[in-house]
């Protein structure tokens, strides 16, 4: 298992603005601003509670001033987009491109089904790196996501953007009905493509997915990342999260929550940033 590689002025940034912070007395600040500027989606993954959460302004979007601000407000240096599918947001290559102005470093989740279109409109920087949905290989990724065709999508659209010059990573979400095999062949593949790295996670809790018997407890979490990230089966696979969190995810070390490193805003505003792990 290899750490992914970051641009190095992103671990640069990080680290003045982790030093700034630390000069100025400040304990509590945010690390990365979670922006969802619309939660509307073009999927209905079984794992995910958010259009049915968000049903009554399921067709509100952001206007692209609000976003900014929030984002200023936050002060983080770090930007990640979701929803909803991001791509679908009418002025989302607006957002993307200022954020890319203003220097931040902007990680834009998308199921990869209109991310060709993006390409168009938004040029390659080291700024941007479009997160890819990928929860296993053909058959396990399109039953997750309720569609036939979208890994086939998800892969082409990979390959594309990254001979575009694109940075791509990859993000899984892990249940209970995981195939860890499958998933460590999903990985191979992925870096063999090329991807910058993979982001896990565990299944958060919605209580809108339609489906709830398939999301882990903690030591159920805890058991099927042991085996996940098994250093014997990882071999040359690229895990772009912090390695303490991977030690966190298997249950080798514990953690407060810092719910103000991760601010939420959503079109309803700032949410709560927490879910149970």
């Amino acid at each position: 298992m290899k750490p992914a590689k970051r641009p190095i002025e992103l671990s640069l940034r990080l680290a003045v603005y982790l030093l700034k912070k630390r000069l100025t007395g400040r304990k509590k600040f945010p690390l990365v601003t979670m922006l969802e500027p619309l939660e509307m989606c073009n999927l209905a993954c079984v794992g995910c509670g958010r259009i049915r959460e968000y049903q009554p302004v399921i067709d509100r979007m952001m206007p692209v001033d609000v976003a900014l601000n929030a984002v200023k407000e936050s002060g983080a240096p770090i930007v990640s987009i979701a929803g909803g599918e991001p791509t679908i947001h009418p002025k989302i290559d607006e957002i993307i491109n200022r954020l890319i102005e203003d220097k931040y470093f902007v990680y834009c989740c998308t199921n990869g089904l209109l991310l060709d279109k993006m390409l168009t409109k938004i040029p390659p920087s080291k700024y941007l790196c479009w997160v890819v949905h990928m929860d296993g290989m053909e058959e396990m990724h399109d039953e997750s996501v309720a569609r036939k065709g979208v890994f086939k999508k998800a892969v082409q659209v990979m390959e594309l953007a990254l001979s575009q010059g694109y940075r791509v990573c990859t993000n899984t979400t892990i249940f209970k009905n995981s195939d860890v095999e499958d998933l460590w062949e999903m990985f191979r593949l992925v870096k063999d493509i090329g991807v910058e790295g993979s982001m896990i996670s565990p299944g958060y809790d919605f209580e809108d997915a339609p489906i709830q018997d398939m999301f882990l407890n903690r030591q159920e979490s805890r058991n099927i990342f042991k085996k996940l990230l098994d250093p014997t089966k990882t071999q040359g696979m690229k895990f772009y999260n912090n390695p303490l969190y991977l030690n966190f995810l298997q249950g080798e070390r514990e953690y407060q929550c810092t719910a103000w490193s991760n601010p939420t805003y959503t079109v309803l505003g700032w949410r709560k940033p927490c879910y149970p792990l």
